[in-house]
């Protein structure tokens, strides 16, 4: 879609990332730290003072405590924190259950390493789920829970609820669960988000995958990082030692202060993400899209109209060419349930510049007509 969207010199509100940069005064930090010569290998594991600045925002914000010399990996972005630790358990005949709709690259590293994935959707318009669907999926091969919260691409934030009843299905079943909380930061209405591993019971038996790039709009420097129980922390970077071995180390002291001004930056980060939202949840409500209001991350799911006729590859694919804005058809996220052929991804990332227009030429699209 990304591709079209350049084509067809569209308005890109399909790929998941800012089109906008990061404060300015983390730059400042990434120069700093290239001038102090701090430009060769970090350590394998990450520099300490990253490492310690994670394991102090966990203990700040959730309550959790991590030991930053044992339990902190940092990685290339959370995507290669993903596949480090996905490679690092799962082996070939290994199950996993996943919800649907998932983030690509989850299902993408479980086939990679030779793992049988099995699904759960998160039915809409809750996007909510029975535990009875996953009972159903367990087998002596299960191996892995694998979580997505706040969920990319619905924007659902689980409830503690929820959640307690996930940690008692995982500790009953002995299962190992990953969570990508790339969006811990991004919920909005009052939802709180619940790290599982605060949990009782799950310390031991959660790997939490995070990112910074999501919180500070820099995608492009890619400093994510796993966390987990000594054990399981030293399998994660058996494997990472020879994907990437170190990662980007200016970038790594930046993101280690910016991680260190949490308490001043959130407000004003979550305050300008709740207007973005507004303005495309009453901008679609104006078009002939009906719009499923997400409780975090930076996407919104939206429902395609019946009169259009079209499935949602069918859509995304005519407003990209004939309307001029891309979106992601989310069909793509989905492998049981046909939920997604019937909805559109929008991202909001982006400028308010920016989702004027592409509102203002969804609202004259086709489906309009």
């Amino acid at each position: 879609m990304s591709r079209l969207a350049v084509e067809y010199n569209a308005v890109n509100l399909g790929q998941g990332f800012p089109d906008f940069d990061g404060p300015d005064w983390i730059k400042e930090e990434v120069y700093r730290a290239m001038k102090d010569g701090k430009n060769q290998y970090a350590p394998m594991n990450g520099i300490l003072s990253l490492r310690r600045t994670i394991a102090s925002y966990q203990h700040e914000q959730h309550n959790i405590e991590w030991n930053p010399e044992t339990e902190i990996t940092v990685t290339a972005g959370a995507t290669e924190a993903l596949f480090s630790a996905i490679l690092a358990f799962i082996n070939p005949g290994d199950e996993v259950i996943m919800f649907e709709p998932f983030y690509d690259s989850h299902q993408a590293n479980v086939l990679l390493a030779g793992g049988v994935p099995h699904y759960v959707t998160l039915h809409k318009p809750e996007f909510s789920f029975d535990i009875s669907d996953l009972e159903t999926l367990v087998t002596k091969r299960t191996k892995l829970l694998l979580l997505n919260n706040p969920n990319n691409p619905t924007g659902k934030v689980f409830t503690r609820e929820e959640l307690e009843t996930l940690a008692e299905f995982a500790i009953r079943y002995n299962l190992l669960v990953l969570s990508d909380e790339v969006y811990e930061f991004l919920t909005f209405d009052g939802a709180h988000h619940i790290p599982i591993a605060s949990l009782t019971d799950m310390h031991e038996r959660t790997i939490t995958i995070s990112s910074t790039g999501k919180t500070f709009g820099m995608t492009g420097w890619k400093i994510g990082y796993a966390i987990a129980a000594a054990p399981l922390t030293e399998a994660i970077q058996k494997v990472h030692q020879f994907v990437t071995f170190a990662v980007n180390t200016p970038c790594q002291h930046a993101m280690a202060a910016a991680l260190g001004s949490l308490p001043s930056y959130l407000p004003e980060f979550r305050q300008a993400y709740a207007r973005k939202r507004s303005i495309m949840f009453n901008g679609l409500k104006s078009t002939p899209f009906a719009p499923h209001i997400p409780s975090g991350s930076y996407f919104m799911m939206a429902d395609i109209p019946e009169a259009c006729g079209e499935d949602d590859i069918a859509c995304a694919t005519r407003l990209v060419k004939e309307s001029g804005v891309a979106v992601i058809p989310p069909s793509v996220f989905y492998s049981v349930s046909n939920e997604g052929q019937t909805m559109l991804r929008f991202c909001f990332a982006k400028k308010e510049e920016t989702l004027g227009e592409g509102l203002r030429r969804l609202s004259r699209s086709f489906l309009a007509v």
